[in-house]
């Protein structure tokens, strides 16, 4: 049996993982009933629910919702894995082939906000804002991926919410076994994310394209 649809290792999960989310969440503000918006991801392995601070990173969770009220993220899969660091996933398919996004938005990584233990951000490429669909949940402390300076480098990668039950599914989802490079992080069956939806919580403004962004 594969390891991250183990009913028993979720459930042995379970108990370290809320007391390290309790934690982020006391230290950021996280689990004020009806103040943020909240989306359930839910996985192949179980539902992830996730608490979006809008107050913090406006265009991240606003561009974030509007791909999950259109639906974009049905059937795309975690198509990399790192244990003790991060699980990413939002922008490919089953077949591994890249769902066309909208145009980059602006990072706000300099909102004051950590990549620690159970917290979203958004993935990218080289250039510091090119954020679009794909997002990762830090399943450890990053501090190498927070913002540093204005470089392209130190920019670092937008924390825009934090899981607030459902941890254990992303714990799970890390242990997935990987082929090919250790770098890649690519699983051998990918986990795939069935659909976002929201379930509570206000709605932020619609996104804005970075300056100078076609589409």
């Amino acid at each position: 049996m594969c390891i991250w649809t183990n009913a028993g290792r979720i459930a042995v999960l379970a108990v370290a993982s809320a007391a390290a989310v309790l934690s982020g969440c006391e230290k950021y503000g996280a689990g004020r009933s009806g103040s943020f918006p909240v989306v359930d991801i839910v996985t192949s392995a179980g539902t992830i629910r996730a608490e979006l601070w809008h107050d913090k990173a406006p265009q991240t969770v606003a561009n974030f919702l509007q791909y999950v009220d259109e639906g974009f993220y049905d059937n795309t899969i975690f198509h990399r894995c790192f244990v003790g660091s991060l699980v990413q996933g939002g922008g490919l398919t089953p077949d591994w082939k890249e769902k066309p996004a909208r145009a980059p938005i602006r990072n706000e990584a300099d909102s004051g906000l950590r990549n620690v233990r159970g917290t979203l951000a958004m993935a990218r490429k080289g250039p510091a804002h090119s954020a679009t669909c794909q997002f990762f949940i830090n399943t450890g402390d990053n501090a190498k991926l927070d913002h540093e300076d204005s470089t392209d480098a130190g920019w670092g990668y937008c924390v825009f919410g934090q899981v607030i039950s459902g941890m254990e599914v992303v714990d799970a989802i890390e242990q997935a076994p990987t082929v090919g490079s250790e770098k890649a992080g690519r699983p051998a069956k990918p986990v795939v994310i069935k659909s976002i939806r929201r379930v509570g919580g206000p709605k932020p403004a619609a996104a804005k394209a970075k300056a100078g962004s076609k589409g």
